[in-house]
């Protein structure tokens, strides 16, 4: 028994997560907009995959692996601004829009609209510079969709 708690104690430490690049912030905005009303569903997260899929040109197999990454990142985040931030940093004004009509999706994948989920969009919309009408739009869209 000693030696299974030592052994424990000496097993190898997970692997850092790497520092969010724009492709990482914006899954993990998407996997919080997703668990924010504590129900993390399939429908979510098969549309968060099909999303990294369309805009970062992803396999299957290789938005799978983002996805678990950014649900690793997002566990242990920092606040939504800071994805957010990344994004508004490294990308364009139409990439951002991109990025807000990505969250929308998420949000309505499972035909259910939660305050929570509400106001990590908008926390994110903020802080990536967006306007309520640049947010409106990418609904629209999203809803379209």
């Amino acid at each position: 028994m000693l030696s299974r708690i030592l052994h424990a104690f000496s097993a190898p430490k997970p692997e850092p997560l790497p520092k969010p690049d724009e492709k990482l912030a914006l899954g993990a905005l998407m996997v919080r907009v997703a668990k924010s009303d504590h129900h993390y569903q399939f429908e979510e997260i098969s549309r968060i995959d099909r999303l990294l899929t369309r805009l970062f040109g992803l396999n299957p197999v290789e938005a799978a692996k983002t996805r678990a990454i950014c649900e690793k990142l997002e566990r242990e985040a920092p606040e939504t601004e800071h994805f957010a931030h990344v994004i508004r940093e490294t990308t364009s004004f139409q990439a951002r829009i991109n990025a807000l009509e990505a969250m929308w999706e998420v949000l309505l994948a499972d035909g259910e609209n939660h305050d929570e989920e509400q106001a990590v969009i908008d926390a994110a919309r903020v802080a990536m510079g967006l306007s309520v009408s640049d947010s409106d739009t990418a609904r629209a869209t999203a809803e379209g969709l």
